[in-house]
């Protein structure tokens, strides 16, 4: 499952990074995420999970650790959901395809599994969902930049960094904006303080559905209403 070096925008949208202000509210934002995903009780969920299997992605920097109130919240609801085992995401490399086709052989048995990424980890799910969409059943990204200008958000400069790569030219070639085959719904936020809203929430053809949340961008996997929504998602 190897590719080689590319990176395809397809267009920019002429958007411009999140403000101080929004950016200032993730500080506070993360603080509640971390207490929320070692502390918080699982949110009660209005749909049955009845043995679905869901795959959580985590975001830049993140781990399954971050993810935790979202998937004991699922797994509360009767959902068969799985973290990506893969400790903490430092940036996508040219081997990560092929550990998550190995993840997702691993959880998903008898029927396609449903992915959910936050941020960068919804990138990662979609491209997935491209090289392998018999196992895949849906992919829900919530404020995963897979619109427009790649830099058009507050991390990029740290990604690049840790992840020793330019944003523009990751390991694996890609085509972020160019929709899977599976249902894609994109999640985003107006009040999102990393990734622009518009890069988020992408435009007609590089997703079946957009859905607007009220949450910063660190509350996509902690928030009770946002998890609760991500839930019906999954059920469809």
């Amino acid at each position: 499952m190897s590719r080689a070096v590319a990176f395809t925008d397809s267009h920019a949208i002429g958007v411009s990074a999140p403000s101080k202000a929004l950016l200032a509210s993730e500080v506070r934002a993360f603080v509640h995420m971390r207490w929320a995903a070692a502390f918080a009780r699982p949110v009660s969920l209005p749909v049955q999970g009845e043995g679905r299997p869901v795959l959580v992605l985590p975001g830049f920097m993140a781990s399954d650790n971050t993810t935790a109130r979202l998937r004991r919240s699922l797994a509360g609801a009767g959902f068969a959901v799985h973290g990506w085992g893969l400790g903490r995401n430092r940036g996508v490399n040219a081997d990560m395809l092929e550990a998550i086709d190995r993840r997702v052989s691993a959880i998903s048995v008898d029927r396609p599994v449903t992915i959910v990424g936050w941020s960068l980890g919804g990138l990662i799910a979609r491209e997935y969902a491209k090289l392998a969409p018999d196992r895949v059943s849906r992919v829900i990204t919530m404020g995963s930049p897979f619109s427009g200008d790649p830099r058009a958000n507050n991390a990029w400069r740290m990604y690049e960094r840790i992840a020793g790569h330019p944003v523009d030219s990751p390991p694996v070639q890609c085509t972020l904006s160019q929709k899977p085959s599976v249902p894609t719904i994109a999640c985003w936020s107006a009040r999102d303080g990393v990734v622009a809203p518009a890069c988020a929430r992408g435009q007609d053809g590089e997703r079946d559905m957009a859905l607007e949340f009220d949450c910063t961008h660190m509350a996509f996997i902690a928030d009770p209403k946002a998890i609760r929504t991500i839930a019906r998602l999954i059920v469809g």
